[in-house]
């Protein structure tokens, strides 16, 4: 009987070992992730596999950066005309015409007063689904307030494209954040929905009466609102006839939304917020969903410390697709559509501020499967990322890591090795 149990008991344990040999095997082959170094918020646990640090997959594509023009000041936003050329945004105020070529006109007249201080300023700029026929264009920037107030607003008009005076006409404020005393935290991207609406991404203003205000109805502080393209309301908004709230609100909790995307499939937004000192993340913004800032967060404060309860996940709040710790500091976001980087196609290309990187993040439905950090040799901080109709990259880098904001910044052009 003794030498069954010992024959039982060493079959067990061969079974055991064989179990762990297979274990580290499988992890020695897996992968590691791009990121080396310790996330800020060192207890955190991720609310399932690769919602951050997915393991690196290379592409080994092979790509030259031409740099198209140097010298911007602060660029932002970046729309391609159908004509070849583009509409550059300047955080300074500036809306400029550039050519393939690299020559740039004289600035956009026209357009409404900004307040460009701090994060401030004239931010996006978007052409209407239509403006082969109707010249429309649309600028998010910051709009002054005469008690020094401030806000996220979206302007419409006419672009004239005159190369002696281009200008901008009939101008119309068609949306206006609620106001609040700060510079930063702005937002703001732009994005045409499928159906014609407008999403645009916005703050918390980065204060704390705005912090507050993230998960309160009637203001649109740390919102994703919705909006038609004449500044009116979309009567299948989530909260449309509700009383005390804003019905332009499409979805809450965000802290400060600089990138978003439709996928390419689906049409659903997708957008990527900043963190504080960890939590950068990627939600898909979905109707009437509460995305957490601040209630639940991943990484630290700045200072130090939890973020409010120090919890990352409660019922009714959404989990980030994707989050980074340490943070990339996001800017602009696509996904790649086009023929020129076939090994790219269906990937989700973000902007790395801070990281001084485009993480390329291989999706596989709404999921994380793994990254890779393009571009890092530029040096630079890349704020926007737009994809040409042949299927090169054009990508706004501003000043560099250490840099100032009179670093110039530059327009580059991604396109295949020769």
């Amino acid at each position: 009987m003794r030498s069954k149990v010992l024959v039982a008991a060493l079959a067990v344990t061969v079974v055991a070992a064989g179990m762990t040999l297979t274990r580290l095997a499988a992890q020695a082959q897996s992968p590691a992730s791009v990121e080396a170094r310790p996330p800020n918020a060192s207890g955190q646990t991720p609310a399932f596999p690769n919602q951050t640090r997915a393991p690196e997959r290379k592409a080994n594509v092979a790509y030259e950066i031409v740099t198209v023009i140097d010298g911007l000041q602060n660029p932002w936003g970046l729309a391609l005309l159908p004509n070849g050329r583009m509409l550059l945004s300047e955080r300074s105020g500036r809306l400029r015409v550039a050519t393939a070529d690299g020559k740039m006109s004289e600035p956009v007249t026209g357009l409404p007063k900004m307040d460009a201080r701090g994060q401030g300023g004239l931010l996006d700029v978007v052409l209407d689904p239509a403006f082969a026929k109707n010249s429309v264009i649309y600028v998010s920037f910051s709009e002054p307030q005469e008690d020094g107030t401030n806000n996220t607003a979206v302007a419409r008009g006419r672009f004239v494209d005159d190369a002696a005076a281009p200008r901008v006409e009939d101008v119309k404020v068609i949306f206006h954040q609620n106001s609040l005393r700060s510079t930063m935290h702005f937002g703001s991207r732009i994005v045409f929905g499928r159906d014609g609406t407008l999403f645009v991404t916005m703050g918390d203003r980065s204060v704390t009466p705005g912090r507050i205000q993230a998960q309160n109805l009637d203001t649109l502080i740390g919102k994703i609102a919705r909006i038609n393209p004449d500044g009116s309301i979309p009567k299948d908004n989530p909260f449309v006839g509700k009383d005390g709230v804003k019905p332009e609100i499409w979805s809450i909790g965000h802290r400060n939304v600089q990138g978003a995307t439709l996928h390419p499939t689906t049409g659903e937004l997708w957008a990527v917020e900043h963190g504080t000192k960890g939590g950068d993340e990627i939600n898909i913004s979905r109707k009437g969903k509460d995305y957490g800032w601040p209630t639940i967060a991943y990484g630290i404060e700045y200072q130090g410390g939890p973020i409010t309860g120090n919890i990352t996940a409660k019922d009714g709040m959404e989990q980030p697709v994707y989050y980074w710790d340490p943070v990339i500091a996001p800017g602009n976001m696509l996904f790649y559509t086009g023929g020129a980087f076939p090994q790219w196609k269906g990937n989700l290309l973000v902007c790395g501020l801070a990281g001084m990187h485009v993480a390329r993040l291989v999706i596989e439905g709404e999921r994380v499967v793994g990254e890779e950090r393009l571009f890092a040799e530029v040096k630079q901080r890349f704020r926007d990322i737009r994809q040409g109709p042949d299927g090169s990259l054009y990508l706004l880098t501003d000043h560099p890591r250490g840099g100032n904001d009179t670093t110039p910044g530059r327009l580059l052009k991604v396109v295949p090795k020769r």
